[in-house]
């Protein structure tokens, strides 16, 4: 691994809450989720203990992909509020002891952003991949005077930016060299994107299709090279600052200079294996190239927590002390927990999991009440790419309360960004404070568990006894914890077990030898006593 500066001491307690901006809480009454309704809602992360906020895109955007497709990284977009109401929002959320993480799209603009408009106009332009005659496969016509087309790198209207190629073809002469003057501007301009937000007090980036840079690159080598620079120029400007990575791979990523990455749906020798072997019950958002499999937590108990066991030690062992691995209950790209037949009891196992393993864990919004994905919702803002791979089950409104929309926006029903979940039993927070026994409370118990004991810090050691139904480990010496997913009781022999203090249970003891779990049962317990 290449030599970095030191991976900043508070993301190792770090835990994640991620916003859809748009979908949080309407300040404004337009129906759309902004700044405002972040800010006043900022008691609900503290109350729960999240110390880390990711945001989704909030930069001015056409919003063809929800706005992944940038016009102006230095602008935010109007429906969000001012530049200044962003810098307002990391105040408060600094004065809770609450960081934020903006998202960087860093390997495509919007075909509306003015590089790209200049760019279609002016054939000595190499800051996108242009080939200057004809329409090469996966290419989309020039929309300019300049003649021939440009490579997208997702939708037609997010035209790749240039970083250039690993390899030469003379039978594609439009590729230029990873340090060609087109890629060599962009470069910079990710730093002083980047400058730019953390200079108004932003914590870090999570960088969007951060494998994505450099073209034809089999074993991405180029473009964790860029990654590998800009990561020197963070260590030097901005040495409290950090990267997360959407590529999937941490045990590629962080050598190249990212200090963490997640498991996602997608990436790595696996397409996404290691994160569907837990959570995807085939049900919400799939791809239809994905491998059939039973995941991990479902009530039908065929599944194995190996295959994601597997992968992690592998990326541990890679990854070292030299970053971390993010582990997310969900995302705005994939299913929800609380999705097809996975019902709320299901839920608290987990998130006993997710909160006590050692990788830093990712809270998508509305996760912590148990909300759905809503199914066959309409396409909005790009939502969807497939038969069954539709997004927006997994974006529709934070439900705060009982009072209309939800208490997300006071805007008609029929202006709201996305449709509520229709189900008149859907979780709320307001009623999940009001009871104790919620999944709302527990989480917020694992959450100070967690943060409040280093054995649960994703430097403390984890022993597992059993990697099946149930799934037991023990944390830094201290902690035993064991979670069965399945509907079905089952009691396991397991050496070294005794008895030991209750610190979180339902359905599970833990006795001189053995465990008991009843079905979607789960505990941890300290052995310290």
């Amino acid at each position: 691994m290449t030599s970095f500066g030191p991976v900043p001491a508070w993301l190792s307690d770090a835990v994640f809450y991620q916003i859809y901006p748009q979908s949080f809480a309407d300040s404004d009454g337009d129906g759309i989720g902004d700044f405002g309704g972040i800010a006043d809602r900022l008691d609900h992360l503290s109350w729960l203990g999240v110390n880390t906020v990711w945001l989704n895109p909030c930069f001015a955007s056409p919003f063809r992909d929800a706005g992944y497709d940038v016009a102006d990284y230095f602008t935010t977009a109007p429906r969000y509020g001012t530049d200044d109401d962003l810098a307002g929002l990391v105040d408060l959320a600094g004065r809770r002891g609450i960081r934020v993480l903006l998202d960087l799209v860093a390997g495509h603009t919007s075909d509306r952003h003015p590089w790209f408009l200049a760019s279609a106009d002016d054939p000595g332009d190499h800051r996108y991949i242009w080939a200057p005659q004809g329409r090469p496969d996966g290419f989309v016509a020039s929309p300019g005077r300049r003649p021939g087309a440009y490579l997208p790198n997702f939708f037609d209207s997010q035209p790749a930016l240039n970083f250039g190629y690993a390899r030469e073809d003379p039978a594609e002469p439009w590729r230029q060299p990873v340090d060609a003057e087109g890629p060599r501007a962009n470069r910079a301009a990710l730093r002083e994107i980047m400058d730019h937000w953390l200079r108004l007090g932003v914590a870090g980036f999570r960088v969007d299709m951060a494998a994505s840079l450099v073209k034809d690159d089999p074993d991405r080598a180029g473009t964790c090279a860029i990654w590998t620079e800009l990561r020197h120029w963070l260590d030097r400007a901005h040495p409290g600052a950090v990267l997360l990575s959407e590529w999937g791979d941490p045990e590629v990523s962080v050598p190249a200079g990212f200090h963490a990455d997640f498991f996602l749906q997608f990436g790595g020798a696996t397409n996404g294996l290691p994160l569907r072997s837990l959570w995807s019950n085939r049900t919400g958002t799939v791809d239809d190239a994905w491998d059939p499999l039973d995941c991990f937590f479902d009530a039908s108990g065929k599944g194995s927590p190996r295959p994601f066991l597997d992968a992690w030690r592998r990326a541990a062992g890679r990854v070292g002390d030299g970053g971390h691995i993010a582990l997310p209950t969900s995302n705005h790209d994939f299913s929800r927990l609380n999705c097809g037949p996975r019902t709320a009891e299901q839920l608290p196992a987990a998130f006993v999991f997710q909160l006590t393993w050692p990788t830093l864990p990712a809270i998508y919004y509305g996760d912590e009440i148990g909300m759905r994905y809503v199914p066959d919702l309409p396409d909005k803002e790009g939502s969807v790419l497939g038969p069954h791979y539709n997004r927006a089950g997994s974006r529709t409104p934070m439900q705060w309360g009982d009072g209309p929309n939800a208490g997300f926006s006071t805007a008609p029903a029929d202006r709201l960004y996305l449709p509520l979940d229709p189900d008149p039993d859907r979780p709320t927070v307001a009623a999940q404070r009001a009871d104790e026994t919620s999944l709302l409370h527990l989480v917020r118990r694992l959450v100070a568990l967690r943060t409040g004991a280093p054995e649960l810090s994703p430097a403390g050691s984890v022993e597992v006894l059993h990697a099946g139904y149930p799934f037991v480990y023990v944390r830094g010496g201290r902690f035993l914890v064991v979670v069965n997913p399945q509907r079905e009781p089952v009691r396991h022999a397991v050496d070294g077990v005794r008895t030991a203090r209750t610190v979180e249970a339902s359905g599970v003891t833990a006795a001189a030898g053995a465990v008991e779990a009843a079905g979607f049962g789960y505990g941890v317990f300290d052995l310290a006593g």
